[in-house]
Protein backbone atom coordinates (compact mmCIF):
# COMPACT_ATOMS: atom_id res chain seq x y z
CA UNK A 1 0.00 0.00 0.00
CA UNK A 2 0.86 3.49 -0.37
CA UNK A 3 2.24 6.00 1.94
CA UNK A 4 1.01 9.65 1.80
CA UNK A 5 3.32 12.45 3.21
CA UNK A 6 6.66 10.58 4.53
CA UNK A 7 8.20 13.40 5.67
CA UNK A 8 12.47 13.55 6.69
CA UNK A 9 12.03 14.28 10.62
CA UNK A 10 11.72 10.90 11.58
CA UNK A 11 14.02 9.66 14.19
CA UNK A 12 17.03 8.31 12.08
CA UNK A 13 17.06 6.03 15.57
CA UNK A 14 13.82 6.70 17.52
CA UNK A 15 14.10 5.92 20.66
CA UNK A 16 10.33 5.29 21.97
CA UNK A 17 7.49 3.94 19.76
CA UNK A 18 4.28 5.16 22.10
CA UNK A 19 1.29 3.61 20.44
CA UNK A 20 -2.24 5.10 20.81
CA UNK A 21 -4.60 2.39 22.40
CA UNK A 22 -8.84 2.11 20.22
CA UNK A 23 -8.10 1.51 16.74
CA UNK A 24 -4.11 1.27 16.57
CA UNK A 25 -3.78 -1.84 18.78
CA UNK A 26 -7.25 -2.53 19.47
CA UNK A 27 -10.44 -2.67 17.20
CA UNK A 28 -12.60 -0.60 18.86
CA UNK A 29 -13.40 2.24 17.22
CA UNK A 30 -16.41 1.05 15.34
CA UNK A 31 -17.83 -0.29 18.36
CA UNK A 32 -17.33 2.41 20.82
CA UNK A 33 -18.72 4.90 18.12
CA UNK A 34 -21.73 2.71 17.29
CA UNK A 35 -22.81 2.93 20.88
CA UNK A 36 -22.11 6.37 21.36
CA UNK A 37 -24.10 6.90 17.90
CA UNK A 38 -27.37 5.20 19.12
CA UNK A 39 -27.14 6.99 22.78
CA UNK A 40 -27.17 10.29 20.89
CA UNK A 41 -29.50 9.03 18.73
CA UNK A 42 -31.76 8.32 21.63
CA UNK A 43 -31.71 12.15 22.77
CA UNK A 44 -33.23 12.88 19.39
CA UNK A 45 -30.18 13.82 17.47
CA UNK A 46 -30.46 11.07 14.90
CA UNK A 47 -26.36 9.47 14.19
CA UNK A 48 -24.42 6.87 12.54
CA UNK A 49 -21.59 5.11 13.75
CA UNK A 50 -19.28 6.50 10.94
CA UNK A 51 -20.56 10.47 11.92
CA UNK A 52 -19.84 9.66 16.02
CA UNK A 53 -16.62 8.61 14.78
CA UNK A 54 -15.39 11.47 12.14
CA UNK A 55 -16.85 13.84 15.28
CA UNK A 56 -15.40 12.67 18.33
CA UNK A 57 -12.78 10.25 17.41
CA UNK A 58 -9.72 10.42 19.76
CA UNK A 59 -11.52 12.60 22.30
CA UNK A 60 -12.46 11.59 25.97
CA UNK A 61 -16.13 10.87 26.82
CA UNK A 62 -15.74 13.98 29.22
CA UNK A 63 -15.01 16.24 26.16
CA UNK A 64 -17.45 14.37 24.16
CA UNK A 65 -20.28 15.01 26.67
CA UNK A 66 -20.00 18.34 26.40
CA UNK A 67 -20.20 18.23 22.40
CA UNK A 68 -23.17 16.61 22.83
CA UNK A 69 -24.91 18.74 24.99
CA UNK A 70 -23.78 21.52 22.48
CA UNK A 71 -25.65 19.40 19.68
CA UNK A 72 -28.45 18.38 21.44
CA UNK A 73 -29.60 21.67 23.77
CA UNK A 74 -30.14 19.10 26.35
CA UNK A 75 -27.86 18.93 29.43
CA UNK A 76 -26.91 15.52 30.46
CA UNK A 77 -26.32 14.49 34.02
CA UNK A 78 -22.93 14.44 35.55
CA UNK A 79 -23.05 10.75 35.70
CA UNK A 80 -22.90 10.29 31.63
CA UNK A 81 -19.50 9.60 30.97
CA UNK A 82 -19.86 6.57 33.16
CA UNK A 83 -23.27 5.06 31.59
CA UNK A 84 -21.08 5.58 28.09
CA UNK A 85 -18.10 3.32 29.59
CA UNK A 86 -20.42 1.12 30.82
CA UNK A 87 -22.09 0.48 27.52
CA UNK A 88 -18.89 -0.23 25.76
CA UNK A 89 -17.18 -2.39 28.54
CA UNK A 90 -20.22 -4.64 28.09
CA UNK A 91 -19.16 -4.85 24.53
CA UNK A 92 -15.71 -5.40 25.07
CA UNK A 93 -16.06 -8.59 27.68
CA UNK A 94 -17.64 -10.40 24.17
CA UNK A 95 -14.12 -10.18 23.09
CA UNK A 96 -12.18 -7.35 21.13
CA UNK A 97 -9.87 -8.07 18.18
CA UNK A 98 -6.08 -6.60 17.95
CA UNK A 99 -5.62 -4.72 15.05
CA UNK A 100 -4.39 -6.56 12.11
CA UNK A 101 -0.49 -6.73 12.10
CA UNK A 102 0.04 -5.08 15.17
CA UNK A 103 2.03 -8.43 16.91
CA UNK A 104 4.13 -8.55 13.95
CA UNK A 105 5.26 -4.76 14.92
CA UNK A 106 5.64 -5.59 18.19
CA UNK A 107 7.66 -8.83 17.65
CA UNK A 108 9.96 -6.34 15.01
CA UNK A 109 10.37 -3.55 18.07
CA UNK A 110 11.71 -6.02 20.55
CA UNK A 111 13.92 -7.47 18.09
CA UNK A 112 15.14 -4.30 16.76
CA UNK A 113 15.25 -3.45 21.39
CA UNK A 114 13.63 -0.40 21.00
CA UNK A 115 10.87 0.51 24.09
CA UNK A 116 7.29 1.22 23.41
CA UNK A 117 3.99 1.82 25.43
CA UNK A 118 0.66 3.02 25.67
CA UNK A 119 -1.11 6.68 26.05
CA UNK A 120 -4.64 6.07 25.42
CA UNK A 121 -7.59 8.91 26.15
CA UNK A 122 -9.03 5.98 27.66
CA UNK A 123 -9.24 5.02 30.89
CA UNK A 124 -6.96 1.97 32.70
CA UNK A 125 -10.00 0.01 33.75
CA UNK A 126 -11.00 -0.32 29.57
CA UNK A 127 -7.44 -0.64 28.57
CA UNK A 128 -7.01 -3.40 30.96
CA UNK A 129 -10.29 -5.18 29.19
CA UNK A 130 -9.13 -4.18 25.43
CA UNK A 131 -5.46 -5.30 25.97
CA UNK A 132 -6.94 -8.35 28.18
CA UNK A 133 -9.29 -9.52 25.67
CA UNK A 134 -7.08 -8.89 23.01
CA UNK A 135 -4.28 -10.85 23.94
CA UNK A 136 -1.94 -7.72 23.74
CA UNK A 137 -1.67 -6.63 27.61
CA UNK A 138 1.42 -9.13 28.46
CA UNK A 139 3.22 -7.31 25.40
CA UNK A 140 2.30 -3.32 27.55
CA UNK A 141 1.87 -4.38 30.56
CA UNK A 142 3.29 -1.79 32.92
CA UNK A 143 3.59 0.64 30.40
CA UNK A 144 0.58 2.10 30.16
CA UNK A 145 -1.15 5.51 30.42
CA UNK A 146 -4.41 6.94 30.30
CA UNK A 147 -5.81 10.84 29.68
CA UNK A 148 -7.24 9.97 33.55
CA UNK A 149 -3.76 10.77 35.09
CA UNK A 150 -3.20 13.87 33.30
CA UNK A 151 -4.82 17.69 33.79
CA UNK A 152 -5.63 17.70 29.56
CA UNK A 153 -6.95 15.08 27.76
CA UNK A 154 -5.70 15.05 23.62
CA UNK A 155 -5.13 17.20 21.92
CA UNK A 156 -3.33 18.35 24.55
CA UNK A 157 -0.23 16.61 24.44
CA UNK A 158 -0.20 15.57 28.53
CA UNK A 159 -0.57 12.32 28.20
CA UNK A 160 2.58 11.76 25.41
CA UNK A 161 4.56 13.48 27.80
CA UNK A 162 4.06 11.70 30.76
CA UNK A 163 4.72 8.57 28.81
CA UNK A 164 7.99 9.98 27.48
CA UNK A 165 8.84 10.94 30.52
CA UNK A 166 8.23 7.96 32.97
CA UNK A 167 10.25 5.87 30.26
CA UNK A 168 13.00 8.19 30.35
CA UNK A 169 12.84 9.67 27.13
CA UNK A 170 13.18 13.14 25.36
CA UNK A 171 10.06 14.15 23.34
CA UNK A 172 12.05 14.37 20.14
CA UNK A 173 13.30 11.02 20.40
CA UNK A 174 9.80 9.43 20.19
CA UNK A 175 7.34 8.44 17.78
CA UNK A 176 3.70 8.51 18.43
CA UNK A 177 1.08 5.89 16.38
CA UNK A 178 -1.94 7.61 16.06
CA UNK A 179 -5.41 6.98 14.30
CA UNK A 180 -7.24 10.34 15.03
CA UNK A 181 -6.77 14.27 14.71
CA UNK A 182 -7.12 15.17 18.72
CA UNK A 183 -4.38 12.11 18.59
CA UNK A 184 -2.05 13.70 15.98
CA UNK A 185 -2.58 17.21 17.62
CA UNK A 186 -1.63 15.87 20.63
CA UNK A 187 1.75 14.13 19.30
CA UNK A 188 2.55 16.79 17.29
CA UNK A 189 2.56 19.27 20.59
CA UNK A 190 4.26 16.78 22.55
CA UNK A 191 7.66 17.48 20.47
CA UNK A 192 7.30 13.93 18.72
CA UNK A 193 7.15 12.57 14.88
CA UNK A 194 3.90 11.35 14.59
CA UNK A 195 2.07 8.49 12.17
CA UNK A 196 -1.58 8.40 11.38
CA UNK A 197 -3.11 4.83 10.78
CA UNK A 198 -5.55 5.63 8.26
CA UNK A 199 -7.06 2.14 7.60
CA UNK A 200 -10.34 3.26 8.37
CA UNK A 201 -12.44 5.07 6.27
CA UNK A 202 -14.19 6.82 9.08
CA UNK A 203 -10.27 8.74 10.05
CA UNK A 204 -10.00 12.18 8.76
CA UNK A 205 -7.35 12.20 6.15
CA UNK A 206 -6.65 15.34 4.96
CA UNK A 207 -6.86 17.03 8.62
CA UNK A 208 -4.46 14.58 9.91
CA UNK A 209 -1.67 15.08 6.76
CA UNK A 210 -2.31 18.97 7.06
CA UNK A 211 -1.56 19.04 10.53
CA UNK A 212 2.25 17.26 10.02
CA UNK A 213 1.57 13.93 10.39
CA UNK A 214 2.89 10.55 7.92
CA UNK A 215 -0.13 8.74 6.75
CA UNK A 216 0.44 4.89 6.18
CA UNK A 217 -2.67 2.42 6.09
CA UNK A 218 -0.90 -0.98 7.24
CA UNK A 219 0.78 -2.11 10.07
CA UNK A 220 3.29 -3.66 8.06
CA UNK A 221 4.28 -0.10 6.75
CA UNK A 222 6.21 0.90 10.50
CA UNK A 223 9.58 -0.80 10.14
CA UNK A 224 10.01 1.11 7.17
CA UNK A 225 9.13 4.34 8.93
CA UNK A 226 10.73 4.06 11.60
CA UNK A 227 14.15 3.99 9.40
CA UNK A 228 13.00 6.09 6.39
CA UNK A 229 15.35 9.00 7.35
Amino acid sequence: MSIDNLMSKTPTNPELVIFDCDGVLVDTERLTNRTLAAMITDLGYPMSGPESQQRFMGRTIENVQAMVEELTGKHLPPDWPDQVRARDLEVFRRGVDPINGIFDVLDFLNGKDIPYCVASSGKHAKMDITLGSSGLMPSVKGRTFSAQDCENGKPHPDVFLLAAKTMGFAPETCVVIEDSLPGVQAGLAAGMTVFAYVEDPACDRAAMKAAGATLFEDMNQIPDLLFSA
